[in-house]
């Protein structure tokens, strides 16, 4: 059976050379003809010796999922549907800006966790992402997308950019919960970060978690990269409601793993993503509560005006209402961001992901706390 190079990381590729009998180079050279050249063809890798381009030929393949459908929004905004088998597709954003190219990568085929806010929640869960299906998705977007996008001004947080490639910036929070799928995602993060594939900094890949405290320490140990927290309540009682996982691991506990994070973050803080919902999170008094919440951890406050889909029974809080949220934060000394939506006439907002899955899995990631 063929052996999936998108599916190794550079130690597992190290080890892989070596059991067809080849030097470690091999697998640096593999790397970035799989990686940084988009290539599928051995026999167009031209500095490597025939002899071990024929055993790759016999032994391995380099097979992306299948894109079933590629959309481009008014804004620029692009989406992948991608084929990850048995009739299960996943989503995947690219969303270009000035200065940075950002690429929105799914994890698994649907979520277990099931935020009432959330399409992506909503559809059910069949199953973990591979390696290949994960890192797939950038392969997939490097080679669509090309050269890289026009450049503004450079600041800080732009300084490290990879100019030559389109996508500049990785984050994890498309479909699925990644800190549920560590194994698979920690080698694909590896990828990323690899000078001989993607080399993205640490500081330019995030991941998104809706906060499973065991497995934020352990990406914190593995390969701590940003970190972005779904928070969307400012106390555990609203927080039980809109997110359930919340009544495993409520907000006290999610605070003090993410203060343990810092300690090994490329960051000196952490972002916490806020779901505007009208008449549910966004009056004055639950400002004053995400205020105190917040001065617990070093944090950056990122306002995400709802992003409608069918049956979600939630409206998005009007301007006016957000405007005004995120000036009480701000003058409170919490930085605080509201996010542009972008690609909502394709369905590639925050919150809009859906995809495909079929054959649903019981849900098994247990609410020991649940009320």
């Amino acid at each position: 059976m063929s052996v999936n190079l998108l599916d190794l990381d550079a130690q597992g590729l190290t080890r892989f050379v070596a059991g067809l009998g080849e030097k470690p180079f091999r697998a640096r050279q593999l790397l970035r003809w799989v990686h940084r050249a988009g290539e599928t063809e051995f026999a167009r890798m031209t500095d490597i010796a025939r002899s071990l381009r024929e055993k790759l030929a016999e032994r391995a393949l380099i097979a992306p999922p299948r894109v079933l459908r590629d959309g481009v929004s008014a804004d620029g905004t692009r989406k992948w549907l991608l084929d990850v088998g048995r009739g299960n597709a996943i989503e995947t954003v690219f969303i270009p800006e000035a200065a940075r190219g950002t690429l929105c990568i799914s994890t698994q085929a649907g979520c277990a966790l099931a935020c009432r806010f959330c399409s992506t929640g909503r559809q059910g869960f069949n199953r973990n992402l591979a390696v290949a299906e994960i890192i797939g998705q950038l392969w997939i977007a490097n080679r669509a997308l090309g050269s890289a996008p026009a450049r503004g001004r450079a600041d800080e947080d732009e300084s490290d950019a990879r100019p030559e490639r389109a996508v500049s910036n990785v984050v994890l929070m498309g479909m699925g919960e990644p800190l549920l799928n560590l194994d698979h995602v920690v080698p694909a993060l590896r990828l990323m970060l690899d000078d001989n594939a993607y080399g993205l900094s640490r500081r330019r890949v995030t991941v998104s978690t809706s906060g499973i405290v065991p497995m934020i320490d352990a990406l914190g140990e593995e390969c701590p990269v940003a970190l972005a927290v779904s928070l969307h309540a400012p106390n555990d009682e609203l927080r039980n409601r809109l997110m359930p996982i919340n009544r495993k691991y409520p907000l006290r506990e999610l605070m003090a793993a993410c203060a343990r994070y810092l300690k090994r973050a490329p960051r000196d803080f952490i972002t916490f993503e806020y779901v505007m919902l009208e008449g549910v999170n966004d009056g004055e008094a639950h400002a004053r509560e995400l205020i105190e919440l917040a001065r617990a951890v070093p944090c950056k406050i990122n306002l995400i005006p709802f992003n409608p889909f069918a049956g979600s029974g939630f409206t998005r809080s009007p301007h006016e209402t957000i405007r005004r949220f995120n000036a009480q934060l701000n003058a409170a000394g919490i930085v605080t961001t509201t996010r542009r939506t972008r690609g909502e006439d394709i369905e590639a907002a925050c919150g809009q992901l859906a995809g495909r899955v079929r054959e649903r899995a019981p849900r098994t990631f247990g609410l020991a706390r649940a009320a």
